[in-house]
């Protein structure tokens, strides 16, 4: 099974070639690693490729589509939908898996085709985001669980990605996670799954430094707190009035 890799490019490009270098490093390795990069002014080109360098990152390597406009986060799925592989698995910026994460989500996906994510949600109502149940790395689940939503590191076939362009979505500012998973389930009764993330082989994990590199004043649940949930509690509703079945009201 071929994969293509999608990494993000935002506001922490430190952060790039420990994700390269875990990509390397799988048990199944991808294809073709990728770079979304989104604009933004801490982003000086001659600091990272410097960065790059030290590291003995070759950029040739990988395939890099740079825009000087902020798409927000569903400018990595328009990347990602060029892919000619099996499956595209794409990172957030501070999410760097363990050597066996790629190897986790092919044997899920054999036992539970689907959409797969480093972080799940199983929401307890319609109305409030911050009303659910987290599974993946940061509650370290021993099965595969299904779940509303995944975000963080998604793993997809590629041809299930279609379904995220059949509708607009409730907003461009934040919830492309509801929006896959949402229109997977919809347009090709896709269901969403968390792999197992044991506490005894780290390596399946999706995300090994989780709480180190994704707690900054860069992330946008901190940058706009009350704006960023506030969204977040309207894309649930507005996903459910457009037909999103959540499984605490199946």
């Amino acid at each position: 099974m071929s994969i293509t890799a999608i990494l993000n490019g935002y506001r922490r490009p430190q952060n790039i070639p420990l994700q390269i270098s875990a990509l390397k490093n799988q048990t199944i390795p991808p294809d073709e690693i990728w770079l979304w990069r989104n604009y933004h002014h801490d982003w000086i080109d001659n600091e990272v490729k410097a960065m790059f360098e030290g590291h003995k990152i070759d950029l040739s390597e990988l395939k890099i589509c740079e825009s000087n406009h902020n798409w927000k986060y569903l400018g990595r799925f328009a990347m990602a939908m060029l892919a000619q592989t099996d499956f595209v698995a794409l990172f957030d910026d501070d999410t760097v898996p363990g050597t066996e994460w790629f190897e986790n989500c092919l044997n899920t996906y054999e036992k539970t085709p689907g959409i797969l994510g480093g972080v799940g949600l199983r929401q307890h109502n319609t109305q409030h985001y911050m009303e659910h149940t987290r599974f993946g790395w940061p509650s370290n689940n021993e099965e595969t669980v299904e779940v509303d939503l995944v975000g963080h590191a998604w793993f997809v076939k590629k041809s299930d990605l279609k379904y995220i362009w059949m509708e607009e979505p409730v907003t461009y500012e934040t919830a492309e996670d509801m929006h896959l998973s949402y229109t997977a389930q919809k347009y090709g009764n896709v269901k969403t799954y968390v792999p197992p993330h044991p506490i005894w082989n780290r390596e399946m994990s999706s995300s090994l430094y989780g709480y180190q590199l994704g707690v900054d004043d860069k992330t946008d649940s901190v940058i706009n707190h009350g704006k960023f949930f506030t969204q977040r509690d309207e894309c649930v509703q507005g996903y459910v009035q457009r037909g999103w079945k959540l499984l605490c009201c199946s």
